[in-house]
């Protein structure tokens, strides 16, 4: 098998989405369109992906990273020309170069690498991978002669009648050997309408130099759609959300209202987890076996335990363990560990805190910046009072402690192993080992007083 590269076309604002954003770093899923095509080009055996940015190039590098190298094209002068900027790294060397567009999310590796392989096996010098379209009304026509060889590529406003009828369309995916492309593209003209120099044109130069050109037919249009405009975007966003669903439903995983349910490209879920309706999970999340989720919780950058139920609460960048419940209307921000058989209750909310095996917070708490021991019981309206208005401090709760409901923990401060905090009690001194603190007014009842009061 020959050396491998790969070029993305990345460098147009895409003034159709009417936007401040550029067009290849609207999400699709949670992701940018453009990282959807890199992570899926990474996939295969490339020696180097070369992405080719202009509008928005330092936004465009922050968001690959080290997943490619990058060319600048100052001029947006075509699609020609944008390939011609990756002359200086790829033009000596020898193998096959794909050409994809960073606004094509939808591709796979799949189709890909079969694209690669086809281009290999036929010996072309160019491949073209193109998709049977139900309305090619836009698109340039694939025309095909009596031995089903490509012939030339046709635009929809130039095609003749019988070429409208054609239904094979040109998709703006290409393999092209490494070398002959670059050569071919020293002969591309700007004699046209706009003055760009356009990629297609390669494949009519390379036929009338009568080098073998073929074509590779994707299984499925929707794969190959390019990204425009808002409403596209979110034709990707629905076909993304189904295919990703229906992977997760084939590898064993209980969606019960797949329409309305959200699952990140990267998320990983194992078998016999059971999703509720509306629930939006994200990121690099784990979702392990038995647990059910939802229904409207939102997940995002979480590892979460076996047996674990969630229910309409939000849970980001934390660490869930096993046979933990959580919610409703729980929020557990980020930084938090949540040890295993965990309870997590009704308008609960938990921040950069820890808490250890068999701990209750019920109800109406806000635990942060804290370190709760195990099998330690949180009363309901309790709070760690971590914020002097300029320092966050840390509040530590023991094993086996008992803090009774409407509590102040006023940090720093530690409650120590099997003691208990008495109900109302505003506690600004750590709590000795199994001791009672008791820190609030005195009642005192005044007798008649209403009656009095009344009385004026």
């Amino acid at each position: 098998m020959t050396n491998r590269y790969a070029v993305v076309l990345a460098a147009g604002q895409g003034t159709r989405m009417k936007s401040k954003l550029y067009k290849v770093l609207h999400p699709v899923m949670g992701k940018p369109m453009v990282q959807h095509v890199v992570d899926q080009l990474n996939r295969l055996k490339l020696e180097q992906i070369i992405t080719i940015v202009g509008f928005g190039a330092e936004k465009v590098k922050e968001q690959l990273g080290n997943d490619s190298s990058f060319v600048i094209q100052e001029e947006q002068l075509g699609t020609g020309h944008a390939v011609m900027q990756a002359e200086e790294i790829l033009g000596k060397q020898k193998g096959t170069t794909i050409v994809v567009c960073g606004d094509t999310p939808l591709l796979t590796n799949k189709t890909l690498e079969a694209l690669l392989n086809h281009h290999d096996k036929e010996g072309a010098k160019a491949t073209i991978l193109t998709a049977k379209a139900p309305n090619p009304t836009g698109y340039g026509r694939v025309i095909r002669n009596e031995n089903n060889h490509v012939e030339r590529i046709v635009e929809h406003k130039d095609a003749t009648e019988k070429e409208l009828l054609v239904d094979e369309i040109n998709t703006g995916t290409y393999c092209f050997d490494n070398q002959f492309l670059f050569q071919a593209l020293k002969k591309v003209s700007n004699d046209n309408a706009q003055g760009e120099y356009y990629l297609p044109d390669v494949i009519q130069i390379l036929q009338e130099a009568n080098e073998n050109v073929s074509a590779y037919t994707s299984g499925s249009f929707d794969e190959t759609i390019g990204i425009n405009d808002r409403v596209a975007l979110s034709q990707a966003e629905k076909l993304m959300k189904q295919r990703i669903n229906e992977n997760h439903m084939r590898n064993g995983v209980t969606i019960i209202d797949p329409d309305n349910t959200y699952i990140g490209p990267d998320v990983k879920i194992e078998q016999d987890v059971t999703i509720n309706p509306g629930c939006v999970i994200d990121g690099e999340t784990y979702i392990n076996t038995n647990a059910i989720i939802g229904p409207h919780t939102e997940i995002s950058n979480c590892k979460i335990g076996a047996d674990v139920v969630i229910r309409q609460s939000v849970v980001k960048d934390s660490e869930i363990g096993n046979r933990v419940q959580i919610g409703p209307f729980a929020h557990i921000r980020p930084d938090s560990h949540i040890g295993d058989e965990v309870k997590v209750g009704n308008f609960v909310e938990i921040k950069k805190a820890s808490l250890d095996t068999n701990s209750k917070v019920s109800h109406l708490s806000y635990i942060g910046d804290a370190e709760v021991g195990k099998r330690v019981n949180v009363g309901c309206g309790t709070i760690t009072v971590n914020y002097d208005g300029k320092n966050k401090y840390v509040t530590r709760i023991e094993d086996d402690a008992f803090i009774g409901c409407n509590s102040n923990l006023i940090a720093p401060v530690s409650v120590g192993k099997g003691a208990y905090v008495a109900a109302g009690s505003t506690i600004n001194k750590d709590v000795p080992d199994e001791a009672l603190s008791i820190a609030r007014a005195r009642q005192t009842n005044k007798e008649d007083y209403v009656k009095k009061l009344k009385s004026k």
